[in-house]
């Protein structure tokens, strides 16, 4: 898979430079519409930066440009998680714990892939805590396809909802 690569290729750098790599994603286009995705964030509690963004994104091109894992050409887009950041590391779901998110399983449970709620950190057998309206459920990380912070309280908490 490309992302691993890439992220092999990245990650110490990018640590280096103070920040932790949050995803990495590719997705190729038509008409070589190619698109890889860099999601970073700062390792000290601090807001990202377009600067911050353009620093990794020179760091990120020289090595790509040595490593060349991606044949062809590609847009490169450096950018921070943002408010409806993605859960992509199961530390993450501990760090979010107590606010609300959007889960997707890779298979259904309880009849449902999807699930909204609010996180409840990770249980001692390793299991992401979710409490929703039906009730309190627990995930294997490796059973997520896909998890997001639910931005409507942080807007509500900083008056932009």
């Amino acid at each position: 898979m490309v992302e691993t690569k890439i992220s092999q290729i990245i990650e110490s750098a990018v640590e280096e430079l103070g920040f932790s790599l949050v995803r990495v994603l590719y997705s190729g286009g038509q008409a070589g519409r190619n698109q890889l995705q860099i999601m970073a964030e700062p390792k000290e509690d601090r807001e990202m930066t377009v600067e911050d963004c353009q620093m990794i994104s020179r760091h990120v091109s020289a090595l790509l440009d040595v490593e060349d894992p991606i044949s062809g050409a590609y847009l490169l887009e450096v950018s921070s998680p943002g408010i409806d950041r993605p859960l992509t590391r199961l530390a993450d779901y501990d760090r979010f714990s107590g606010e609300l998110a959007k889960l997707t399983l890779r298979r259904m449970q309880d009849g449902r892939r999807r699930f909204n709620g609010r996180l409840g950190g990770v249980s001692d057998a390793g299991l992401v805590i979710l409490e929703t309206s039906f009730g309190r459920f627990e995930f294997a990380f490796d059973d997520i396809e896909a998890g997001r912070i639910d931005p409507s309280e942080i807007l509500e908490r900083s008056g932009n909802a």
